[in-house]
């Protein structure tokens, strides 16, 4: 078997690099609530993080412009760069499932050794698992891709929802399992109990051999949780496929077309998130509203919304420029620039570095995002005008290929 050639710089679809380049930045707005926050902040400000009214605005705001939409992002673009890759091989002449089977199993491998070396919410094992299903429909249409798409995502929705019933279900039973159950969901979803809060600051401003332990341990939940959403990803994912075959993303589409998505996907999810968050402030935050809203009822809002932001940034992008190309830089990158983050995030918030965990309001964690971001826009560029790939890009290609790929540009 002859390995496909890389791909030149004219081969690449600068529009994906773009669209990937703002969700690389946009998902630290939502990541850094886990580096820096206990666990359960992320749904609900109360649990940590909650010093003033800057920081429940802070909240609204990710959830309505950032949670879940870069995820889905990635994953959109995870599909269509699927195709790509397997298109590519097979006009190389090679064995398209070999060459797409070993860049998953590479990817998983770099996904555990990130979850466990530095931060267990890694995404790539969910990805080179969800990915490796996903192959299995390149060849339908695009039509058949959007149809098993929504299928696949309504499952998860469904699982979320059934969580949410539960623990309706659990509140008028009154029985004492019904308790421990409330009990449980107040810890994950709630403000939980002082001692579980004390627990895992303690953990996170501690050492590195206990945190490694944690992360460890959180291998097999990571793994666990692909089976319920994985629908979803898996969904989103074949979005991206279908986006792909018909041209939105290769610039087959009108920009009235693009117009139209966005305001329609941005229009109704936005619409749906506002009401949202006027329900939250009417009833207030507590464990049953976090998982009747932002955990049950925004799933549906945001499918609407991904396809939306991938227009508006196609629109942005195709007028092309000096922001446009610092953008797709980063977009390129963004396997680096993911992992960099994390390894600066943890030095700055976990114990064996800064021991910042549990120390910021809310609202200021924003200010590290921005840093971040714009050192992303600053150094990806010139990176690439003396290299070929970002540097774990370069790892996992030559990996994949099990051969040293160049690196530099000559």
């Amino acid at each position: 078997m002859t390995a496909p050639r890389p791909p030149a710089a004219a081969d690449r679809i600068v529009t994906l690099d773009v669209v990937r380049g703002v969700a690389v930045i946009g998902i630290l707005f939502v990541n850094i609530l886990s580096f820096a926050l206990p666990d359960t902040a992320r749904l609900n400000p109360y649990a940590g993080g909650m010093q003033g009214p800057a920081d429940l605005w802070a909240y609204f705001a990710t959830m309505i412009a950032f949670d879940g939409k870069m995820r889905g992002l990635f994953s959109f673009l995870f599909g269509a760069s699927l195709l790509l890759v397997v298109d590519r091989a097979e006009a190389a002449g090679a064995d398209p499932a070999a060459v797409h089977y070993r860049r998953m199993g590479w990817l998983f491998a770099l996904g555990l050794a990130h979850a466990t070396l530095l931060w267990a919410g890694d995404i790539l094992m969910h990805y080179a698992l969800v990915g490796s299903v996903a192959f299995a429909f390149r060849r339908h249409s695009p039509g058949r891709l959007v149809a098993f798409g929504c299928g696949f995502a309504v499952v998860t929705w469904l699982f979320l929802g059934m969580i949410a019933m539960s623990y309706l279900a659990m509140r008028s039973a009154g029985t004492p399992a019904a308790a421990r159950g409330l009990r449980d969901l107040d810890n994950g979803f709630g403000i939980p109990a002082p001692a579980v809060l004390a627990q895992e600051v303690a953990l996170f401003r501690g050492g590195y051999t206990g945190i490694l332990h944690h992360n460890l341990t959180e291998v097999a939940t990571t793994l666990y949780n692909v089976l319920f959403i994985g629908f979803e990803t898996l969904g989103y994912m074949l979005f991206g496929m279908a986006a792909l075959r018909s041209g939105m993303l290769t610039g087959g589409w009108s920009r009235q077309r693009l117009a139209r998505w966005v305001l329609t996907g941005i229009g109704i999810g936005g619409a749906g998130y506002a009401a949202l968050t006027g329900w939250l402030l009417a009833r207030g935050i507590d464990t049953g509203t976090v998982l009747i809203g932002p955990f049950a009822l925004t799933p549906p809002l945001r499918a609407v919304m991904i396809p939306g932001y991938a227009a508006a940034i196609m629109m942005a992008a195709s007028r092309g420029g000096a922001i446009t190309r610092r953008f797709a830089a980063v977009g390129q990158m963004a396997l680096s620039n993911y992992l960099l983050t994390s390894l600066v995030m943890c030095l700055v918030f976990y114990g064996w570095g800064l021991g910042q965990f549990a120390s910021w309001p809310r609202v200021s964690l924003y200010l590290p995002v921005l840093a971040i971001g714009a050192l992303m826009l600053l150094w990806s560029q010139p990176w690439l005008t003396r290299h070929r790939f970002g540097p774990f890009e370069w790892l996992w290609r030559s990996l994949a290929r099990w051969r040293v790929q160049p690196l530099r540009k000559r």
